[in-house]
């Protein structure tokens, strides 16, 4: 931006900039900013939004399992600790990494970067650079966990093994994947670089 460029953040064509805040790229039609308006209060309104659906997500029932006139209904860590029990380990593994473990330290990593950037936080440019490139590619496998379940119904569906309703942490559970995934995309990354002196 100092050098008088933009990058479109759509197709990534460099742009010269222009005395107006707002131009449109040629080639995509997108709108180009030299950051992204209110990037970091959108940003942090989304992702402490989907914290805050977090905790009922995995604490309250994520699905109703019908079995022979018997009735189980499972949280999202009961569910993984059934199918560890019944010899599906690697199912349960991909789950709890999915479903559990991914999402805790995707909001811990964005609130680390967003305090940084705002408030000035002593950590280097380099390591909230990575951070960021981490959160964007585990972003892409953000929905394994309920492709995963998606299966596993069919399966028990399909053979009649059982009937299974889901119940409301399964969609809590899809919106704070939603809701994280756009609070990292609301975040211009740019801002991690503005006001540098030195190279860190």
């Amino acid at each position: 931006m100092k050098q008088g460029f933009l990058c479109c953040r759509q197709c990534h064509k460099v742009l010269p900039q222009k005395q107006q805040q707002v131009i449109q790229c040629p080639r995509c039609q997108n709108k180009v900013y030299p950051r992204i308006p209110n990037s970091l209060s959108q940003s942090w309104a989304l992702l402490i939004s989907g914290f805050f659906l977090y905790i009922p997500a995995n604490i309250l029932p994520i699905m109703t399992l019908t079995k022979g006139g018997t009735i189980r209904t499972d949280t999202i860590m009961s569910g993984i600790i059934n199918l560890a029990n019944i010899g599906m380990a690697p199912i349960a593994v991909i789950v709890f990494i999915a479903s559990i473990l991914v999402p805790a330290l995707k909001i811990i990593a964005l609130a680390m970067i967003l305090l940084a950037t705002q408030f000035k936080w002593p950590m280097s440019t380099y390591m909230r650079t990575q951070m960021y490139r981490i959160i964007e590619f585990v972003g892409r496998w953000s929905m394994l966990d309920v492709f995963v379940i998606s299966i596993l119904l069919g399966i028990v569906k399909f053979n009649k093994i059982a009937s299974v309703d889901i119940e409301p942490a399964g969609l809590l559970f899809a919106v704070v994947i939603i809701l994280t995934m756009l609070a990292a995309m609301r975040f211009d990354s740019r801002l991690i670089w503005d006001d540098i002196n030195e190279p860190n």
